[in-house]
């Protein structure tokens, strides 16, 4: 792998947005993101490299007039993937990206892979939040 690349993670989820430097302030509230790096283009956000409990995440503002075609999920009126976050705490984790002004899509709960729910962003991405089931106290 050439040097230049491996300061990134070998997979990383590259989020398409409407309003980038709204989605880096949603997610360092939401997610404790720290940003990495972020690079202007056209009046827009070119990209920006952000971790999410350890993991690295890009984003950038669409650019509809370009060849790839990517759109954004409000562009699109919906997301065709979700992003899976494996915490420590769901419930927290949880509860403060609702805080920070994400959709509850399915509530938490104790499924037998762990404690899990679903959240939507004001981007319109899905996010998937799962941990361990909590002990119940006898």
């Amino acid at each position: 792998m050439p040097e230049d690349l491996k300061k990134y993670s070998p997979v990383s989820v590259y989020l398409m947005v409407n309003d980038g430097n709204a989605a880096l302030d949603f997610y360092r509230r939401a997610f404790g993101a720290d940003v990495i790096e972020t690079y202007p283009y056209e009046g827009k956000l070119g990209h920006a490299t952000l971790t999410v409990n350890g993991s690295d995440v890009m984003l950038s503002d669409e650019f509809p007039e370009a060849v790839t075609g990517v759109r954004s999920p409000k562009s699109l009126g919906g997301t065709t993937c979700s992003v899976s976050l494996a915490v420590d705490d769901a419930d927290t984790w949880f509860e403060r990206a609702r805080e920070a002004g994400a959709e509850v899509i399915r509530p938490l709960n104790d499924e037998f892979y762990g404690r899990a729910g679903k959240l939507r962003d004001p981007f319109g991405h899905v996010w998937g939040i799962v941990g361990p089931v909590k002990e119940s106290k006898p």
